[in-house]
């Protein structure tokens, strides 16, 4: 069961589970000794490192290191950020570790890990016809045929909206319990 001390995390909350999972598993802490702040906006460092530890904390070898712009080697997500980079999560030299990461981002990052497999079922979002969008589509399908997630509605996925910390860890479980990562 969840630390007593949780104030913020009802049995009832759809993340319940999945934040037992993320603490059994070591994915994430909470935020204090008496909140796991579910509500909080994740941001790309986050998200990262709950997935690198997800994947068992995976080391990279000093010859795949890679030089970002904007993440020291003292940043707790340091290794997370190298690991992204070896999966092709990452293609910049900048991390943006402290940006908001979104639904297309998230499921995007998960699908990387899983291996980038392949999907070829058609998505019903009428909100993805931007050309930005192109090359998440694939990532979006296989989360959705995944259940990792599913639209916002029935036309919509609303990829720009932002991820809390409760919709990551649960996208993580699902994806998890299906063993993709």
């Amino acid at each position: 069961s969840l630390p007593t001390a949780f104030i913020d995390v009802a049995a009832d909350a759809y993340y319940y589970q999945p934040v037992l999972w993320a603490l059994e598993k070591k994915v994430t802490n909470g935020t204090s000794e008496i909140t796991f702040s579910p509500d909080d906006t994740c941001n790309t460092a986050q998200i990262l490192t709950f997935l690198w530890r997800a994947a068992g904390s995976p080391v990279v070898p000093e010859k795949d290191v890679f030089k970002y712009a904007d993440v020291k080697g003292t940043d707790y997500f340091y290794m997370a950020a190298q690991w992204a980079k070896t999966k092709e999560m990452v293609e910049h030299y900048a991390l943006y570790p402290n940006y908001s990461c979104n639904r297309m981002m998230s499921v995007y990052y998960i699908w990387c890990a899983a291996g980038k497999p392949a999907c070829s079922a058609s998505l019903k979002f009428t909100d993805l016809n931007k050309p930005e969008h192109e090359n998440y589509k694939e990532a979006i399908a296989w989360a959705v045929e995944q259940g990792i997630t599913n639209g916002t509605s029935d036309t919509t996925f609303s990829p720009g909206s932002t991820c809390t910390r409760g919709q990551i860890v649960t996208f993580l479980w699902r994806a998890a319990q299906k063993g993709l990562i």
